[in-house]
């Protein structure tokens, strides 16, 4: 094929049609293999300067199905035999693991998500916290939100113009799925509204190259870093006032007006992030009682983080990692394209430098027994280095192990329905914890709610394996394309 390519002639303006047909053979070889890259790009480009030709000297009524066609390619879903094994099988594996931090903030008072004295209470509370803190908080969540990154590069594809309206248009349907689960299936800590406001931004970095969008990548990175370690001495200095004012109003001195209005800044943040013991009561008994009592109170609760945690917090978090993700598409890491090499020292790099980093801040919290500013770690100035890290120590074992057979495909299916299974996480944990079912709030220890995470994990893979072998999409995918794309594609598989 290459000595055809090497061979390749263009005809007269006059016989264009004829070459764009003959040109359209070579074109249809799989641009994936390496073989005949330079064959296809021959073809690309002489195809558009062609094309160019032709638009200039064809009336519009034979121009226009030509255009017409062309449009209806754009506005095609990916089939299943282009589906990249590696994305799949990175997406499953961190849906699951992102439950390993989802199921506090379901089973447990929201607070309890951030400030974990709440809810340890026990050496074996605090090994379980532990273990989670230092193997997969924020690094799921990262690995999710660099795949994320990555599929919106996927999703435009190399005609990213043209398809752009069904990014938007596919972005805001996704957003309305975010607060579907965050009202009504109740979860407060939804993260498809942060995805598709993050999504919204992405569509104009489209078009960077893979280096220019990980200098971005690491520049945001450095920021939100600073931001998280202003706040943290920021949230220091407030709680050394408030300890000043006690101890100057114990004296019968003076307070000046600037430490008390920081101690009462201070009193106001810890107040919200460690409720007294009658407002966690509260929130328990509404959000257990009932449906229409735990509804109204994650009305005012999420409302409450659209209006503020969403932008200060969620959006920047979600946002680095994203452009870190379409870095590492642009690069073909995430396609397992690299060498070997590369990947383990990803693996080795990544868990080292993670797992020293996330092992200080549980020491640090641990020494301060857990304490509102030691233990909140998603405000330490290290937490966004040592999740990025650990997410890319997953990214290059969970690869290496594909490049050997070592990861089951039971995996990569739980990864093709991921916002099935996302929200299906969410349904099931309604009505564990909620009103709407069990009402288990606050009512089970942090160790044995892993026991829940280990049944939902082996029914996810086993319904996503099932549930595929008989349709083509997870049903939430499908809805997804069918509102994408305007029609139905086909679900059913054939059954012979």
């Amino acid at each position: 094929m290459g000595s055809k390519s090497s061979k390749l002639k263009v005809t007269p303006v006059t016989h264009f049609g004829k070459s764009i047909n003959e040109l359209q053979k070579i074109g249809a070889i799989k641009n994936t293999s390496a073989r005949y890259e330079r064959a296809h790009a021959v073809f690309l480009s002489v195809r558009s300067h062609a094309e160019k030709q032709l638009v200039s000297r064809l009336p519009l009524s034979k121009l226009a199905p030509r255009l017409q066609r062309r449009n209806f390619i754009a506005m095609q879903p990916v089939n299943e035999s282009d589906r990249i094994e590696s994305l799949d099988v990175l997406r499953g594996f961190s849906l699951l693991g992102i439950l390993l931090l989802n199921i506090m903030g379901f089973g447990f008072i929201a607070a309890a998500y951030t400030t974990p004295g709440l809810i340890v209470t026990s050496t074996a509370d605090l090994v379980t916290w532990a273990g989670v803190e230092l193997f997969a908080e924020g690094a799921m969540r990262a690995l999710f939100s660099i795949l994320f990154g990555a599929g919106v590069l996927l999703f435009l594809g190399k005609d990213s113009h043209s398809r752009g309206w069904l990014h938007f248009k596919r972005t805001t349907w996704l957003l309305i799925f975010g607060l579907a689960n965050g009202y009504i299936l109740l979860w407060t800590g939804d993260i498809l509204v942060t995805y598709a406001l993050a999504g919204f931004l992405l569509y104009f970095m489209r078009n960077l190259t893979g280096q220019a969008l990980l200098k971005l990548s690491i520049t945001a990175l450095v920021l939100i870093s600073l931001y998280n370690t202003a706040m943290h001495f920021g949230l220091k200095y407030l709680r050394d006032s408030a300890q000043a004012v006690a101890a100057l109003e114990a004296q019968g001195s003076d307070v000046p007006k600037s430490l008390k209005e920081s101690a009462e800044e201070w009193i106001a943040f810890k107040s919200e992030v460690s409720p007294a013991p009658d407002v966690s009561v509260e929130e328990t008994e509404q959000r257990s009682t009932s449906y229409r009592s735990a509804f109204l109170w994650t009305l005012d609760h999420n409302t409450e983080i659209l209006s503020s945690t969403l932008w200060q917090i969620l959006l920047p978090d979600a946002l680095v990692l994203m452009i870190l993700g379409m870095a590492l598409f642009r690069l073909g890491i995430l396609q397992g394209n690299a060498a070997d090499h590369i990947y383990r020292k990803m693996m080795i790099y990544g868990f080292s430098t993670g797992l020293v980093i996330n092992s200080f801040e549980v020491w640090y919290a641990i020494q301060s027994q857990l304490a509102v500013i030691e233990a909140f770690t998603i405000l330490s100035p290290t937490y966004h280095l040592g999740r990025v890290a650990m997410a890319l120590g997953w990214v290059g074992a969970l690869i290496l192990m594909i490049k050997r057979g070592g990861i089951g495909w039971r995996l990569g299916n739980v990864g093709r329905m991921a916002l099935t299974n996302y929200l299906m996480q969410s349904l099931i944990c309604l009505f564990i914890f909620t009103g709407a079912g069990l009402g288990l709030v606050n009512q089970i220890a942090l160790p044995q709610t892993y026991l829940l995470v280990l049944m939902i994990w082996v029914f996810q893979l086993m319904f996503s394996t099932w549930w595929l072998q008989r349709f083509y999409y997870g049903p939430m995918e499908w809805l997804w394309r069918a509102l994408t794309y305007g029609r139905r594609p086909i679900f059913l598989r054939t059954v012979r």
